[in-house]
């Protein structure tokens, strides 16, 4: 490969998934600085999850816009140290390639440069031995690289990132005393080797890390000097434009490993060790908007590497509709309603790996809070980006057991994301819409979250749900699905039947009672 584009960048971050998922555990269990709390590779593959969804979601056209996309989802779903760390890593790559459409080699060595100048920066008190050290190496090597070919910088990149990782063990007291590396510098020379083989074409490793004999002592006893007095890790997203130096200082104030990074616009990501949680949030407030705040106590998380789970994978459906929530349940999804205890319902399942789809879009904020809450407390829980049941059916029929669960997260986002979504409903209020005016008791026909068509109260509904089907097939498709509601006339299935024979006959239909919907007509063209 000559130049890394945006198809490029979206394979490399694919494979950063999985290799992330392949390597996760034992990352973790390496993880002794800043804290032994066994949790850098569960922060490194959510964080890289986070900006693959982000990703997929922008659908860019060239190789600037895709890493911005990636960045912006990473910082957005940063965890822990590790993952504020690679969300700046991230951007870097990604204010340097900024309106460029391709990169090559001299363009991802001036990306590497600025991605060691803003990881640094991320980190109240760099230490050596750390990620930080590994990622400089990457970017001398980089920059000292004679050849300006593309897969010569990555290569020279990710062999001299392998060579800081060996020596970490040399600069750092703790790394030695518990006889591993940095867990931290283990993730991003997983992430260079597979940026590596993606542009060489070599097949893309999943080499596992080594425990070291000592390390389940290590990990309750290993701790950076003063991280011990420290109880909790707070983290949250702060909205605005803040004053960063005043709020590293009030920070630091209250604990150590702080960082306060942002994406180059106005988002924020906030972190500290501390041991008064409502001070470090306050802190926040006074400089704006604090969201998505997570605590996580580090005796929790260390207890939480004890046998908790009783399985290792579920499917959660969050839908509504007594038929479609027996589709889910017959395909072995767990099912609850979307007003439900969704952190409860997470949990329950005593999944390790917990894969969620909601069934609505205004259910995707809320989720992920609760997905950063349950991965804090240990479980791995990955919300897949639907916002209709025939989104999340379209998902959960792709769904396969056998697959790690990084890939399988990833064929079920792409799915649901090929799933165009529509439906027929009544409007219970008067409103202006991109086709005119709708009053109470109007037939609305919407596709993707938008009203495209309008039949006035009393209309034809069979009628109407045709003209939606044609429009919705106009981009073209292979099946149909409509889930009928309580309140769809009884001849709606055969009448959809008898249309798509005629108009459409290319078309399979899949026809299937949902019950209370909400709607009277819910479709899904693949």
């Amino acid at each position: 490969m000559q130049a890394l584009d945006a198809v490029a960048v979206r394979q490399w971050a694919e494979h950063c998934v999985r290799s992330l998922d392949a390597n996760r555990e034992d990352i973790d269990r390496i993880n002794v600085f800043p804290v032994a709390d066994g949790d850098t590779g569960t922060n490194l593959l959510h964080t890289m999850r986070s900006g693959l969804d982000s990703l997929l979601r922008a659908q860019p056209k060239d190789v600037g816009a895709a890493l911005s996309a990636l960045a912006r989802g990473a910082l957005a779903g940063a965890r822990g140290n590790s993952g504020v760390i690679l969300s700046q890593v991230l951007r870097g790559l990604a204010e340097a390639a900024s309106g460029a459409s391709t990169a090559g080699g001299t363009a991802i060595r001036a990306a590497l440069q600025k991605a060691d100048v803003l990881a640094t920066a991320a980190v109240s008190a760099p230490s050596p031995g750390t990620v930080l050290t590994v990622l400089h190496a990457a970017a001398e090597a980089a920059r000292d690289c004679p050849s300006d070919e593309l897969d010569a910088v990555v290569t020279a990149a990710a062999k001299a990132s392998a060579g800081a990782l060996a020596d970490t063990p040399r600069q750092l007291a703790v790394l030695a005393r518990a006889g591993v590396v940095d867990a931290g510098g283990r993730g991003l020379v997983v992430l260079l080797d597979t940026l590596a083989a993606v542009i060489t074409g070599a097949p893309v490793a999943a080499a596992t890390v080594s425990s070291p004999p000592r390390l389940a002592e290590s990990l309750t006893t290993a701790r950076e000097a003063g991280s011990a007095e420290y109880e909790y890790e707070v983290m949250y997203l702060l909205d605005g434009a803040p004053d960063v130096p005043v709020l590293k200082g009030a920070l630091a104030a209250l604990g150590d490993c702080v960082s306060v990074v942002g994406d180059g616009t106005d988002l924020w990501t906030v972190h500290v060790h501390c041991n008064d949680i409502g001070a470090a949030i306050e802190a926040g407030i006074a400089q704006g908007r604090p969201h998505r705040i997570t605590v996580a106590r580090f005796a929790d998380q260390v207890a939480a590497q004890a046998p908790r789970f009783v399985r290792d994978r579920a499917i959660v459906a969050l839908v509504e509709g007594e038929g479609v929530a027996a589709l889910f349940r017959s395909e072995g999804a767990t099912v609850a309603p979307p007003d439900a205890d969704l952190l409860a319902v997470v949990s329950g399942t005593r999944a390790r790996h917990v894969t969620v789809l909601p069934g609505r879009a205004d259910l995707r904020e809320p989720l992920a809070l609760v997905a950063a809450q349950a991965v804090a407390a240990g479980q791995d829980a990955v919300v897949v980006p639907t916002s209709s049941p025939v989104q999340a059916l379209a998902a959960l029929a792709v769904h396969d057991p056998a697959r790690r669960p990084g890939d399988d997260v990833v064929a079920m986002a792409e799915a649901a994301a090929a799933t165009r979504r529509g439906e027929v409903a009544v409007s219970d209020g008067e409103a202006i819409t991109w086709v005119g005016r709708a009053r109470p008791g109007d037939l609305l026909g919407m596709m993707d979250g938008e009203v495209v068509l309008i039949e006035p109260a009393g209309g034809e509904v069979v009628a109407l749900a045709c003209r939606l089907v044609d429009r919705m097939l106009a981009g073209g498709g292979e099946l149909v699905t409509a889930l009928l509601g309580a309140d769809a006339p009884a001849d709606l299935e055969r009448s959809l039947e008898d249309h798509l024979r005629g108009a459409h006959p290319e078309v399979d239909l899949a026809c299937y009672q949902g019950g209370h919907l909400g709607a009277v007509l819910i479709v899904g063209v693949e």
